[in-house]
């Protein structure tokens, strides 16, 4: 299928943040994935890693993103890249939710407290 409706996008929640697939392999895609991230204020994930890079672009809002050492505030058109095995966590502690889009390889697995996931919307 190669359009995935916002409103027709399977919706997962996890550690306060909502992902919503778009791009995935039952939605036609053979090698990305792509999610909304919506996160509400306050919002902040684990520290975790993954097997592979993955890219978040902010649509709205603001985030904090602790990619490795360093820390960045990205806004609306930012672009975070972070790499394969880095330890990443996004936070929003912002008054005000925040969206990104997201893309990485099909099948990307997250290691989080030493536990290795495969998130569904990258399956």
């Amino acid at each position: 299928m190669p359009l995935t409706r916002h409103d027709e996008a399977v919706e997962q929640p996890l550690h306060g943040f909502t992902f919503r697939s778009l791009a995935r392999t039952d939605r036609g895609s053979s090698a990305l994935a792509v999610w909304r991230i919506h996160a509400p204020a306050h919002a902040a994930s684990p520290a975790h890693a993954m097997s592979e890079e993955e890219v978040v672009v902010v649509q709205r809002g603001r985030f904090v993103a602790t990619i490795g050492d360093e820390q960045w505030e990205a806004g609306p058109g930012d672009a975070l890249i972070v790499p394969a095995g880095t330890p990443f966590r996004l936070t929003n502690p912002f008054d005000e939710p925040a969206e990104a889009l997201a893309c990485t390889r099909l099948g990307m697995a997250a290691t989080i407290d030493g536990a290795s996931v495969t998130p569904p919307w990258t399956r």
